[in-house]
This record gives structure tokens, sequence and C-alpha cells, in this order.
């Protein structure tokens, strides 16, 4: 009697083990499958391109570019400086106001007032930099004056076929001109920062 009871709860402990694993291999698995299914498409093939943000995508470009070259000399690299550049170019496009533009001779005027702090020590840096560049690059003439937290900004050419062209470009345009600012940004990632 007691072997046919060892037997009974036997089977009725392997049949209960078969319909448990039946229905966990069932149930489970399958929302598993699909989650990693997913998580595969998402890590692999995503149709997505834009990386969040431009700062975001302007480092994680440099970073692409300097695990791509064997040469990269790790020890220089200094993607703190780039991003501390790029919350500076965030800052003169979007942390200001631009209280006036007008025409001046052979170009274009304008008042700048930093809405932060943060955009004014921005301004600072970039303003103390920015003219001699767009010298170089554009033979453009920019003049800074800085009083209180206003800087007034006049940038003239002496080519008089440039000057409309000047006075449409205005403070933003006059920003953004011209092909330095990869090549700076790619300087200052690898350790070449202008502004030090």
């Amino acid at each position: 009697m007691n072997i046919f009871r060892i037997i009974i709860l036997f089977c009725s402990l392997m049949l209960f083990a078969a319909v448990f694993n039946t229905a966990a291999q069932d149930m489970p698995s399958d929302h598993h499958a699909n989650h990693s299914e997913m998580q595969g498409h998402t890590m692999r093939h995503s149709p997505l391109t834009l990386p969040g943000n431009d700062a975001f995508g302007a480092i994680q470009e440099a970073v692409r570019h300097l695990d791509a070259d064997p040469k990269t000399d790790w020890s220089k690299v200094n993607l703190e400086d780039l991003r501390q550049h790029l919350v500076d170019m965030y800052n003169f496009t979007i942390n200001v106001q631009v209280l006036s533009q007008k025409p001046v001779e052979e170009g274009f005027e304008a008042i700048i007032q930093p809405t932060t702090k943060m955009a004014e020590e921005s301004l600072d840096r970039v303003f103390a930099v920015h003219p001699g560049q767009l010298k170089k690059e554009t033979g453009w003439d920019m003049q800074v004056v800085k009083k209180g937290d206003l800087f007034t900004i006049r940038v003239t050419t002496t080519n008089g076929a440039e000057v409309s062209r000047l006075r449409g470009l205005g403070y933003i345009g006059i920003m953004v001109v011209g092909e330095h600012h990869q090549i700076h940004h790619w300087g200052i990632a690898t350790g070449a920062n202008p502004h030090h």
C-alpha cells in the first residue's frame, strides 16, 4: 500500500511538473523572445539617425573618428573642452537677445544682450577669438565693445559687393559663416584648444 501511494504521488508530481513546464514555455518564452527580438531590432537595426541633440551628436561623431584612427593619442584627447565649447555655441545662439541690428557704412551693427550669466561668459570667450577668425577667413572686420552686459558688434567690409550680404547675415549669420567650426571642434577634441 505504501509503495502504491508513493507511485501515485510520484506520478502526480511528474504530471504537475509537465503542466507547469508547458505553461512556462508557452507564455513567458514568447514574451522574452519578442522582447529579445525587439531589443535586437532596436539595437542593431534602428531607423533613427539623430543622436538626441546637436552637442551630443558632435561629441559622438568626434569619438567615432577618434576610435577609427589607430594613431589617436588618447593622452591628449579632451572631450570635456569640446563639450564646454558646444555649451558656448548654444549660449550665443539661443541664450541671447538681439536688441537691435542696423546698417552702418560698409556693414552692420548689432547690440546683443545675454539672457543668463553663463551666456555672458560664453560671449566673452567667443568674442575674444571670433573676430580674428572671421578676418582670416573672410577679410571682414569685426569690432566688439562691451558695456555692462551689452555687446555691441560692428562688422564691415572694404568690398562693396559684400555689404548687402553682411547686412543680410546679421549677428547669427556672421557667427556661423565659414568652414572653420568643424576644424576647430576637431582641434579641441584632440587637445589643441586655441581658447587656452
